[in-house]
């Protein structure tokens, strides 16, 4: 790992301790892990420390879409108030969802010496590590995560893609195909339950789509009323679906004000709507605030696949969804997923910056 351009993880840092040390001492979090009273405009400081309420979080038939107009208006109207649901019925049985699972804890409980031979650069996101840093005022998370792109395939980085498991790569290969597979099909669902054509928002994808993964590790910290496991956020995607711990919960959601624990279902996979889909459904479909929250006692992981279009590839509003009674909401833009990072880390709103305020106005 020489060179400037390589991240010097917490664990080889002699001037501090890393995360998993922290947590295996009990260590008061330090202040760069501190939720700051300053951070309030993104919902940073509301009440880390209180019980989330008990709202049910739509659970959807995947099996009956193609078939049940009331499943179709339930997915509906799960995406244009929760922003999310609960998936069953996707045709992935419990045992290989639990595969997955422990393809993923394996990883974790490697010694950090083999983990960091797959750490991402200093200013990259892809690979093993922690927060990258873009702003003094960024408040940093209590996990370690590991991001690889998986599409387009030419993009992939298979240096970052571990050996260890010997089988991490064969299964990261397998779920992708299935999950993307149940994303094109939510996809064409979700227009649908707006009377558009099946292929309107997958139009917008282009042909070099992204489709990436991210392995999330969340180790007990002692002051889980101080610290997030990931700060609240919407998701710079256009969907989500989130593998979540099979006994820990940790993902909450904010639905009409109050943060919502999602429970955890084992043959359930979570769909988690992001900006890109609130772009690009002018505002009908929900792209919701969530976080994880930490443990004081147990360690939690989840396996997260995200897709939005490629980096050049111009998203807006489906033109069909503008009409006198919903105006244009959103302006067209590009690159959304690099604004939606940096706006989050430096205390912003990113849906904010892309607000359409012109009749006339058209990104280039």
């Amino acid at each position: 790992m020489a060179g400037n351009d390589v991240l010097i993880s917490e664990e080889k840092s002699s001037m501090t301790k890393s995360i998993y040390e922290m947590s295996m001492d009990g260590d008061e979090p330090p202040p760069q892990y501190v939720v700051k009273e300053d951070n309030n405009s993104i919902g940073l400081k509301d009440s880390l420390s209180s019980s989330s309420v008990m709202i049910p979080i739509p659970i959807i038939d995947m099996s009956l879409l193609s078939s049940s107009e009331p499943e179709i208006e339930k997915l509906r109207s799960a995406l244009t108030s929760a922003g999310c649901f609960q998936a069953i019925g996707h045709g992935m049985s419990t045992s290989y969802l639990e595969k997955v699972r422990q393809v993923s804890k394996q990883f974790f409980q490697l010694p950090v010496e083999e983990k960091e031979k797959y750490a991402r650069a200093a200013n990259d996101s892809e690979g093993y590590g922690n927060d990258r840093i873009v702003s003094e005022k960024q408040v940093l998370d209590w996990s370690y995560r590991l991001m690889l792109r998986v599409y387009p395939i030419e993009k992939r980085r298979l240096s970052l893609w571990p050996q260890n498991p010997t089988d991490f790569s064969e299964i990261l290969e397998d779920f992708s195909i299935k999950v993307r597979s149940m994303m094109e099909y939510l996809l064409r669902c979700m227009a649908r339950s707006l009377n558009l054509e099946e292929d309107s928002f997958l139009d917008q994808f282009g042909e070099q789509s992204l489709f990436a993964a991210r392995f999330s590790f969340y180790p007990c910290c002692s002051r889980p009323d101080l610290v997030h496991g990931l700060k609240p956020h919407t998701d710079r995607s256009v969907m989500t679906v989130v593998l979540q711990d099979k006994e820990v919960e940790g993902l909450q959601v904010l639905i009409h004000d109050k943060w919502v624990n999602v429970p955890t279902i084992p043959n359930a996979i979570v769909v988690n709507l992001g900006d890109q889909m609130q772009i690009m459904s002018n505002g009908i479909f929900k792209s919701p605030l969530h976080r994880v929250v930490t443990n004081k006692e147990k360690l939690r992981m989840s396996v997260a696949m995200s897709c939005e279009p490629g980096a050049k590839n111009e998203i807006g509003p489906v033109e069909s969804l503008i009409t006198d009674t919903r105006p244009r909401l959103y302006k067209n833009v590009r690159n959304y997923g690099e604004i939606n990072y940096r706006c989050y880390q430096e205390g912003k709103i990113p849906l904010e910056m892309v607000k359409y305020a012109d009749n006339n106005f058209h990104q280039n």
